[in-house]
């Protein structure tokens, strides 16, 4: 079989921002015109743009916040095709976290121990790596039974009804992952007030519509902070 080896700059120009010209972080793609850019840099710049930065089409006329989406398919292939990337990436969360005294977010916390498990395991010479490895894997596959949402980063809401046709709920707070979207809570809060559809809430921030496919961890870089 033939294979054919290609160079990592003949590919760059499809997998880099155009906007920072680095290789693409959190990958968000313009649902207009299928652009991708790294997620910071595309918020930043839509804060006083409204406009793909690439084909300069209007995305939206007053909310074009509401019309980008994450490309995790695009960020997987961009961390396989670099090496390091990834690994750099953590470090650098790590590091931003550590520095403003906070507590590194589950997600990367857990990945950083698995690595480091893995590494300490070769080095201390273990012979009984498969048994080990299978109880581990059997006793993290129970772990997760119980709580698939255990490793993200949380966030803390508080729902409050602005509407006169609706009640409110009985406990305004609650506590999710991050990586639940308007949606889920639109599903959430129809089932707590038994209404026939969910399509009959809208949910705000700061008096703004949000999109239903935000996610919560969206809603905060994009909403919350100016607050």
């Amino acid at each position: 079989m033939l294979t054919r080896k290609i160079k990592l700059w003949d590919i760059n120009a499809h997998i880099t921002c155009r906007l920072c010209n680095g290789y693409l972080i959190d990958a968000t793609t313009v649902t207009e015109c299928l652009h991708t850019f790294c997620r910071s840099c595309l918020v930043k710049y839509l804060e006083e743009n409204n406009t793909c930065p690439t084909c300069r089409i209007v995305i939206h006329q007053s909310h074009p916040l509401q019309y980008i989406g994450h490309d995790r398919t695009m960020q997987d292939i961009v961390y396989k095709l670099v090496p390091g990337l990834q690994e750099a990436e953590m470090r650098k969360q790590r590091e931003f976290y550590h520095k403003l005294g906070m507590e590194v977010p589950g997600d990367i916390k857990g990945e950083t121990c698995s690595a480091k498990q893995h590494l300490d395991s070769h080095r201390n010479g273990e012979t009984k790596a498969d048994e080990s490895s299978n109880k581990e894997t059997s006793e993290e596959k129970q772990e997760e039974d119980n709580d698939y949402h255990r490793s993200d980063e949380q966030v803390s809401i508080c729902l409050e009804c602005n509407s006169s046709k609706l009640r409110g709920l009985k406990r305004k707070w609650i506590r999710c992952s991050a990586q639940a979207t308007v949606l889920h809570l639109k599903k959430f809060i129809a089932k707590k007030l038994n209404l026939s559809s969910f399509n009959e809430l809208d949910i705000l921030c700061n008096e703004e519509i949000l999109g239903k496919d935000h996610t919560l961890k969206f809603v905060v870089v994009t909403r919350w902070r100016f607050k």
